[in-house]
């Protein structure tokens, strides 16, 4: 027996073209065209018909024909982190927003700090022909993208420099806001700093370690290889590492984080723990200042990361020859309370 059963109809229809437009508006392709594309030589009479037709059908510009014939897509890409993480809320509005004021669209994804998932988006946006890429690398080794800048495609790198290849960065001053992190910590008699941060093959992770290394030598204070934790931010491995700096003999006094999302855990555990510590955060966190006592920072600017980033991007698309360059923006110590906790007097 025939299978009579209608097929459910699509719910989406076929796009309008500009030969639709024409056909309702009464009008030549070309016609159609001048008034897409705010050309000359169309009556307002005709303009207004033409208009009436696009609206009412729906008509969207396509602007594949203009890319092939400018070169063109008034785009740029963003790889970020993590799309989900504070940090990068800012900066990606930044972003964004210079982006809007020179007329771009743009796109941007999440590695999850995964170099072969940072080159696959890196080259999907390259394959739709964006303009310009801006990247915070999860990858060492940015050879990769040798033949797209090459054809054109600029490319500012922002939070970690590129690996491997002379490109444009903007970064913010890891190595110094993490040295005057510690050296707050040790200006309020902390002399057992604990250290917990990010991966070590990740830039930042790596010189806001120096930075905290280099204030404690600076104090000619020695440091306990157990005071040391770096790894992953996930909360049981940031959980287990503060536990054991706490549960030593001689505990830490005072703890500098690397980054907000140590912070958070840190603060967690640090909640639940009898003796008060010193805590001074790589990262300002929301609600840092409401709580009791308040988080002492080492503040970024990411909007300002981003703003600059967008800005040089911009420039070598207009044009601008000169030699790659590193920016590196301030940090600023924010004092609220946790960093200003002393010692206990029996420690």
């Amino acid at each position: 027996m025939a299978d009579t059963a209608r097929r459910p109809e699509s719910r989406y229809g076929n796009r309008p073209t500009m030969k639709d437009v024409a056909a309702r508006a009464g009008v030549g392709l070309k016609t159609v065209s001048r008034v897409v594309n705010g050309e000359a030589g169309v009556t307002a009479d005709t303009e207004r018909r033409v208009q009436e037709a696009i609206d009412a059908l729906g008509f969207r510009r396509n602007d594949s024909a203009r890319v092939l014939r400018k070169g063109r897509t008034s785009s740029i890409g963003l790889v970020l982190e993590d799309l989900a993480d504070p940090f990068y809320g800012p900066l990606n509005r930044a972003v964004e927003e210079v982006a809007r004021a020179h007329g771009a669209l743009l796109i941007n994804g999440s590695s999850a700090e995964d170099p072969a998932r940072e080159q696959e988006l890196v080259l999907a946006l390259c394959a739709r022909r964006v303009d310009g890429l801006i990247v915070i690398p999860a990858g060492h080794d940015h050879r990769y993208l040798e033949p797209e800048i090459k054809a054109g495609v600029a490319t500012v790198f922002v939070d970690r420099p590129a690996g491997r290849i002379d490109a444009d960065a903007v970064l913010s001053d890891s190595f110094g806001g993490a040295r005057s992190g510690a050296a707050h910590l040790i200006a309020h008699g902390h002399r057992r700093i604990g250290f917990i941060g990010d991966q070590p093959g990740i830039h930042t992770a790596s010189e806001r370690l120096r930075g905290y290394r280099t204030a404690m030598a600076d104090a000619g204070l020695a440091i306990d290889a157990d005071w040391v934790s770096l790894g992953t931010t996930a909360p049981r491995r940031v959980h287990e590492a503060v536990v054991a700096m706490l549960g030593r003999p001689e505990p830490v006094t005072a703890i500098l984080t690397g980054n907000n999302r140590v912070t958070v855990t840190v603060l967690r555990v640090l909640a639940a723990h009898e003796r008060p510590v010193a805590l001074v955060s790589f990262d300002d966190i929301e609600l840092a200042d409401l709580l009791d006592p308040g988080v002492t920072v080492i503040a970024q600017d990411a909007a300002t990361l981003g703003r600059r980033a967008a800005e040089r991007l911009f420039h070598r698309l207009d044009g601008g020859l000169e030699a790659p360059a590193h920016v590196v923006l301030p940090t600023r110590l924010i004092a609220r309370g946790s960093g200003e906790i002393p010692p206990p007097a029996d420690g």
